[in-house]
């Protein structure tokens, strides 16, 4: 473990937002990375800790929909009976949230939910961060420039690790993901069962969980977050979405057998950002904040900013000045020290340091930080996610017992 220095330094903006003000995850007691630690230790599978509240199961299924936040499902009832009426089931019955982790953003929440570790460990640290070794900065949901999946990502998923105590475990998602490093480094162990339609993916679930004694099974959505991105959450099209998923979690919960508990949660939420020049700052085109930096990762709503060597102090001064009372800038220690990658002060794996940005940046605002040039089609995204705002960082643990 590389440990965080300690955090301040002479060059901290007094008018900036304190980067330990940040409502950092709650990694270790409510976050996605402790849900499979905690199912699977229920159902006996040996040297994970249980760190969220929740009664065993021997069945259990884990339904995630991607982009469905808790302040989203909670602002449309109408559209969302089903899953409106468990909102008290919530987090083991006590009807609040958990938190995705930081960035909030899929590659970073699914691998923190299949290998039950904080983003400092598993060493998905963002949308795309640096390769310390090439020095490229690399799409860690593309998984592009290509990396070893097994060296980027060395720990055993909680699947693995199921289906080696005995347990029947499977996934049923998109034909598309099976091969996908991704896939592979994040959420592979027992069986993968593609399948193309919602209806299906619930269907095979339930039969799946029926299959075994004791059973684990993953299943996927991911068009909410793509009608959010494209159109916003403010729109038709996101509503359609989800009134769909309502009724795919209502079909899966009907058939669950005996036994079985189901938890329905997301990878993050999403905030819907203006297209004006105050809502959207263009790196591409802003003098101030380019100077120093040799490299821009992340996304909008949360970036890492890589310095060219001796200019970290400095592009951190300029970003608070900057941007500081409407995003909260951190050093990369600080961001450590923190608790945004992990538990506050447990640092991170050595391998994953460097990943992250020399500065670390997210937003508490209605803003983000695009890249016209570099990032068009991000750039072009309606809906937004990221930071550690309750929309985005929040999302439900939605429960249905037998």
């Amino acid at each position: 473990m590389v440990q965080p220095a300690t955090a301040g330094s002479a060059w901290h903006e007094p008018a900036s937002l304190d980067p330990f003000s940040a409502p950092a995850p709650e990694f270790g007691t409510g976050s996605l990375a402790d849900l499979l630690p905690t199912v699977a230790t229920g159902q006996g599978v040996p040297g994970l800790s249980s760190g969220l509240g929740l009664a065993p199961a021997d069945r259990v299924c884990v339904f995630l929909v991607d982009g469905l936040g808790w302040e989203q499902l909670k602002a449309h009832p109408d559209e969302a009976p089903f899953l409106t009426s468990l909102l008290a089931t919530s987090r083991g019955g006590t009807g609040t949230p958990i938190t995705a982790g930081f960035p909030s953003t899929t590659a970073t929440s699914l691998a923190s939910v299949g290998t039950g570790r904080p983003p400092g460990v598993h060493g998905l640290p963002g949308y795309t961060v640096m390769n310390p070794d090439t020095g490229e900065l690399m799409n860690q949901l593309r998984w592009k420039p290509w990396v070893d999946p097994q060296l980027w990502q060395p720990y055993p998923t909680v699947f693995q690790l199921a289906a080696a105590a005995g347990i029947h475990t499977c996934q049923v998602t998109s034909p598309d993901f099976q091969h996908t490093p991704l896939t592979k480094i994040a959420l592979s162990g027992g069986s993968f069962l593609g399948r193309l339609s919602g209806e299906e993916r619930m269907d095979v679930s339930a039969e799946q969980l029926a299959a075994g004694d004791r059973s684990l099974v993953y299943t996927y959505y991911s068009e909410v977050d793509g009608k959010g991105h494209r159109f916003g959450v403010d729109s038709d099209a996101w509503r359609g979405q989800l009134m769909y998923v309502d009724r795919l979690a209502q079909r899966l919960a009907e058939q669950l057998p005996q036994r079985s508990v189901l938890y329905i949660t997301a990878d993050h939420g999403m905030i819907d950002i203006p297209f004006d020049p105050e809502s959207r700052i263009d790196f591409d085109e802003d003098w101030e904040l380019r100077a120093g930096v040799a490299v821009l990762g992340g996304e909008g709503r949360a970036r890492h900013v890589y310095a060219v060597p001796g200019a970290a102090a400095d592009v951190a001064a300029v970003w608070r000045e900057v941007v500081g009372d409407r995003m909260w800038v951190a050093s990369r220690d600080e961001a450590i020290e923190a608790g945004w990658f992990g538990p506050a002060g447990a640092g991170v794996d050595e391998r994953v340091y460097r990943r992250i940005g020399d500065v670390v940046v997210a937003a508490c605002d209605d803003v983000a930080i695009v890249a016209t040039e570099t990032e068009p089609h991000e750039s072009a995204m309606v809906g937004l996610h990221g930071s550690m705002t309750a929309i985005e960082q929040l999302v439900p643990l939605l429960e249905v017992r037998t």
